[in-house]
């Protein structure tokens, strides 16, 4: 029911709001257009709030004008008047009503009488006095100005990024999460460490030490909520704006976007089969103040880095004082060798700050990541954190301390290794017999994604955005460019394709790819 009446003298009644002169008849108060709706779970009171405060805020109602009584308003929306003087003490109490003594209730006249222009207007409009004008950071613009990606705003077959959250062991987990959470110690509840939950700390050193070759102890280890909050704190420790720093080309976006929103400088450094070019990156920029690198399966081509250049980049690095940022982003899974031991387990001089998470092996809304610091940077790291949100919440961290304690994490990663083994298989197979045996197919030795090469004249771009309109949701290779991308290829997400809809996916995106 919506109304909108003028309110007849009739109804006029002596009351909280309404006061009479002797002897002077007033004129009648004006109803707004009022949305009453009895069918609503909101109560009428708050309804007749909202649409008197709406009023006042969008001008319809101006400072000054009279207001009609509860006992008009209530006769008119054929309501009781206790929710209408509900109301009314309400916009009393914040400011938007006045009650004059004699008078009656008038908008109040302290709010501001001149009609604001629209959003719209009011962005694009600057007077010589300022007045109007929307000032923001110039930061953000970094990143308005990328491409549309809708290869990365669905869900299913090759979408780049995701896993087989279906294979997750929910019983298990559920059980740890119940324990903790049935009966939570003190320690759970009450403000926590900046660096995060000491036992799980404790595991996850641990677990770094065996299985990744990282030499680190628990106090080095900082919890944050994924690798992007990662790149975040390290790069308002260790760079200013100005500072120079090499970045993989082609390579990861999501920490170039970080990098630029800092105000660094990114350099484009090539890959090549031995991943990142260490000479052409000191030829280009021979003093960056970090280096940018995915060592062990680099964003998105997937090649390992050679031991020879490994040490090259950590000699570079001790003699220039550059930080190295190594991105370890999914190397549990590799399936023509074990796992490549980390770059950081090379490092003597505490050059290299290492980034992890569990986005790739768990599930992406676990949200849960980490930082090895090198010690004598651990105080500088911690109070970044602090400032940003004080600590990592708790519970997950304790859950996955028992996850990993109780030996349920080496169980998954083998069960998920084999299950992406099989799936890594069967594209490969159906990209040969859909694309031809000739197809470069790049990357697929490890990770949960690989490359697929395609002819210079292609535009892969053009290939993607189609596909997204299909339900394929393939990443061009160009868009991990900086500069002019040298090639043409579709980067393939399997991990979370089911194995038995690939096939058929690959045969789809043929057919795309064959029409353009």
């Amino acid at each position: 029911m919506v109304v909108s009446v003028v309110a007849d003298n009739s109804h006029f009644r002596r009351s909280r709001y309404d006061h009479y002169h002797e002897g002077v008849k007033r004129p009648p108060g004006i109803l707004p257009v009022l949305p009453v709706d009895r069918t609503s779970a909101s109560p009428l009171y708050r309804q007749l709030y909202e649409g008197y405060r709406d009023a006042i805020l969008e001008r319809r109602l101006r400072p000054g004008q009279r207001l009609p009584s509860t006992r008009s308003l209530a006769s008119e929306l054929g309501i009781s008047r206790i929710p209408v003087l509900s109301a009314f003490e309400q916009l009393l109490a914040e400011g938007y009503f006045e009650s004059r003594v004699g008078a009656g209730t008038f908008v109040a006249t302290s709010l501001p009488d001149e009609p604001e222009a629209p959003a719209s207007r009011a962005a694009g409009r600057e007077t010589a006095a300022g007045r109007g004008r929307r000032l923001v950071s110039r930061e953000p613009a970094v990143l308005l100005r990328k491409l549309p990606e809708p290869w990365l705003g669905g869900s299913g077959a090759f979408r780049m990024s995701e896993v087989a959250v279906e294979r997750f062991p929910f019983q298990v987990w559920s059980s740890l999460m119940s324990r903790h959470s049935r009966n939570p110690s003190r320690s759970l509840l009450k403000y926590g460490d900046p660096l995060g939950f000491r036992p799980f700390r404790e595991s996850m050193a641990t677990y770094l030490r065996t299985t990744r070759g990282v030499r680190c102890e628990a106090d080095q280890i900082l919890v944050v909520s994924g690798s992007q909050q990662a790149f975040h704190i390290a790069a308002r420790v260790l760079l200013d704006p100005g500072s120079q720093v090499w970045v993989e080309e082609p390579g990861y976006g999501g920490a170039q976007d970080v990098l630029r929103l800092a105000g660094a400088h990114v350099v484009p450094v090539p890959v090549d089969d031995e991943g990142l070019d260490v000479a052409t990156g000191i030829a280009r920029c021979p003093r960056p103040r970090a280096v940018y690198v995915t060592p062990s399966h680099q964003y998105p081509l997937g090649m390992t880095m050679s031991a020879s250049r490994r040490l090259k980049l950590l000699d570079w690095a001790h003699g220039s004082g550059a930080w190295i940022l190594e991105d370890d982003y999914d190397s549990e899974y590799r399936y023509e060798s074990l796992p490549i031991p980390a770059l950081s387990g090379l490092d003597r001089d505490s050059r290299v700050v290492y980034i992890g998470t569990f986005s790739k092996v768990l599930f992406p809304a676990l949200r849960v990541g980490y930082l090895v610091v090198p010690a004598d940077l651990v105080r500088r790291f911690a109070a970044v954190r602090e400032a940003m949100d004080i600590f990592p919440p708790t519970l997950y961290q304790a859950v996955l301390a028992d996850f990993i304690d109780q030996g349920h994490f080496a169980r998954h990663l083998r069960r998920m290794r084999q299950l992406y083994r099989e799936r890594r298989s069967v594209l490969v197979e159906a990209l040969r017999n859909e694309l031809g045996p000739s197809t470069p197919v790049l990357g697929d030795r490890a990770g949960v994604h690989l490359t697929v090469g395609l002819p210079k004249t292609s535009r892969d771009l053009e290939i993607a955005l189609r596909a997204a309109q299909h339900g394929l949701w393939v990443m061009p290779l160009s868009s991990c460019h900086l500069g002019k991308a040298p090639r043409q290829g579709l980067v393939l997400g399997y991990g979370g394709t089911r194995t038995e809809e690939i096939p058929n996916a690959v045969r789809r995106l043929a057919q795309l790819y064959g029409c353009i």
